[in-house]
């Protein structure tokens, strides 16, 4: 397994998805979203894999892009917006190869194992 967390320091699912990979031994790397954020190729992996833009964008945000983009109808925009704003994205998004979750999904991972 070629585990990756893309998360943010202070977000308490991001700790929590840590935690679950920590306790099982399972090796992960984890890349800050806000610093870093998500290559080209793995940004539409990702979209791909959680099946588009609406399931990665955080909809109880804090941010007035938010409120914009609940309001854009150009799918492309949005995905270039968020692309561009990585803090626009629930965290943490964890990768496995060609699959993908965004949020905290034992259950999922736990299918991975």
């Amino acid at each position: 397994m070629n585990i990756q967390i893309f998360g943010r320091a202070k977000c308490f699912d991001t700790k929590k998805a840590q935690r679950y990979f920590k306790e099982r031994r399972i090796k992960f790397q984890f890349v800050d979203l806000d610093r870093y954020g998500l290559s080209a190729k793995e940004f539409d992996s990702v979209l791909r894999a959680v099946g588009g833009i609406d399931n990665l964008i955080d909809w109880n945000g804090k941010s007035p892009e938010i409120t914009l983009m609940k309001y854009m109808d150009d799918k492309r925009a949005k995905e270039d917006k968020v692309y561009e704003t990585p803090s626009l994205m629930k965290s943490p998004v964890v990768r496995n190869g060609k699959q993908a979750t965004v949020g905290y999904c034992p259950e999922v991972w736990g299918t991975w194992e």
